[in-house]
């Protein structure tokens, strides 16, 4: 298997899944549309959608009922990287190589767009139900992605996050920030492509502790590159969890230490990958892509 070569053939097959779905830029409202579109075609690794469909095809899924649940899950995690880039938050002028949202389009619009993807994902996802009436899943699949997204997942990380800037944390407080603000829509992809595929609920949930650890390696390895990659190869500013006062793997356990986690915690999700008697080779190398990537 050359991996690089079936990343990007499949990074290409999300792209045009998600262009399939993208806001028509008409009508009164077209400026929004534009900005939301602006956000969603900047680029990306479309890495969560690729994950589940992996998850999909693993347990046996064949059907396109996946697809509008893909382009919801890069709108989810497109929507908050718009509100992380805000003055408010990060306030960050470049995201994957590009001016950010609120940078091109005003802070309004960067708000209201975010806002706006946040809510179209639902609604894109919901198309799943006309495609598949009968399909029982889809209705497990829909409440799983709207519970990771909102106040006891994604959204629920980002405020415990954005409201303990500059204060020292204990080691169980972030660990609750990375778990709930990165892992919860990488356990969403995983587990979403597990249930409309059939998978059993011990499966399911065994998925999600997979997702759990990736999405912890991965985000302190975004920890680390942070201080050690460069603008250029990262396609966003560096040092801007110093610069935001953040409290981060690195802070609390150095380099070294944080490295040794990442290859830790990586392993961990490996070996329970391993155990199903379902074999995805493209997956399993997949996950140790996205945990020592350089960008």
């Amino acid at each position: 298997m050359n991996f690089e070569k079936e990343l990007q053939e499949k990074k290409e097959q999300c792209e045009e899944i998600i262009r399939n779905y993208l806001p028509k830029e008409e009508g009164f409202a077209a400026r929004l549309a534009e900005a939301m579109n602006y956000s969603m075609e900047a680029g990306g690794k479309r890495l969560r959608p690729i994950l589940m469909g992996e998850a999909y095809r693993m347990f046996g899924g064949t059907s396109a009922v996946i697809e509008p649940f893909q382009a919801a899950m890069e709108m989810i995690h497109t929507s908050s990287l718009i509100h992380d880039d805000l003055p408010a938050i990060d306030n960050d002028q470049y995201r994957r190589g590009k001016k950010t949202t609120h940078a091109v389009y005003g802070e309004a619009l960067g708000i209201l767009s975010g806002d706006a993807l946040l809510n179209y994902a639902y609604e894109t996802a919901s198309a799943a139900f006309s495609m598949e009436p009968a399909n029982p899943a889809i209705g497990k699949a829909m409440a799983l992605l709207t519970r990771k997204t909102g106040v006891y997942g994604m959204l629920g990380g980002q405020s415990v996050d954005v409201t303990n800037e500059g204060k020292p944390m204990e080691r169980q407080m972030l660990d609750y920030i990375y778990e709930n603000k990165t892992s919860a829509l990488i356990e969403a992809s995983l587990m979403v492509g597990a249930i409309l595929a059939g998978a059993t609920e011990e499966e399911t949930a065994q998925m999600e502790q997979i997702g759990s650890k990736v999405g912890l390696a991965f985000q302190i390895r975004d920890d680390i590159l942070d201080v050690t990659s460069t603008e250029e190869e990262l396609g966003k500013p560096i040092h801007s969890d110093e610069k935001n006062q953040k409290q981060t793997y690195v802070t609390l356990r150095g380099l070294e230490g944080a490295a040794e986690d990442v290859e830790r915690i990586s392993e961990e999700a490996l070996e329970l990958l391993d155990t199903f008697p379902q074999k995805n080779e493209f997956l399993r190398e997949l996950i140790g892509y996205l945990v020592n990537r350089r960008n």
